[in-house]
């Protein structure tokens, strides 16, 4: 079985943060929604073949596994 590296991406807006991991060869992944309150949206997605130059234009940048599974988790807010 081929090993998958995951690329991750984040947003900080005003009220909350986006967090987003993409699987580059299957094009899925989860997003995830950080609000200021704590709660945290999970939502699993299918994206298309163009959805790291929808990120760029975005202005996605580039996030960390480590950031992200801890939101995942729920051991940060």
């Amino acid at each position: 079985m081929k090993d998958i590296i995951h690329q991750y991406y984040k947003k900080e807006l005003e009220g909350f943060k986006i967090l987003v991991q993409v699987n580059p060869e299957s094009f899925r992944g989860t997003e995830l929604i950080v609000h200021t309150n704590g709660q945290i949206e999970k939502t699993k997605r299918v994206f298309d073949k163009d959805i790291f130059e929808d990120l760029a234009a975005d202005e996605f940048k580039e996030g960390s596994p480590l950031e992200f599974n801890l939101y995942l988790k729920g051991l940060v807010e």
